[in-house]
């Protein structure tokens, strides 16, 4: 299960790093690794569905606008990213 725990971190933080824009790759890559080691695998999984998420929808969200359709599962991580 480690290796699997390292795998998922690992993953995530390359998807955070190529997001497509530059502002965007800062952001993301800076956010994940201010909480990834604090996530257990469950919530890693929920952050590596937010960070999938399009780079509109991350900016709305991080705008604090309303996205229709929001994964209410992934309120814990957009709490987070909201205030970081």
């Amino acid at each position: 299960m480690s290796q699997n725990l390292e795998e998922l971190k690992n993953k995530i933080i390359y998807r955070s790093s190529y997001r497509g824009t530059k502002e965007m790759d800062l952001l993301m890559t800076d956010f994940v690794k201010s909480i990834i080691n604090d996530l257990k695998f469950n919530e890693l999984i929920c952050l590596n569905e937010f960070i999938e998420l399009d780079d509109e929808i991350l900016k709305s969200l991080k705008n604090k606008e309303s996205i229709n359709n929001f994964n209410p599962k992934l309120n814990f991580i957009l709490e987070k990213f909201q205030k970081f």
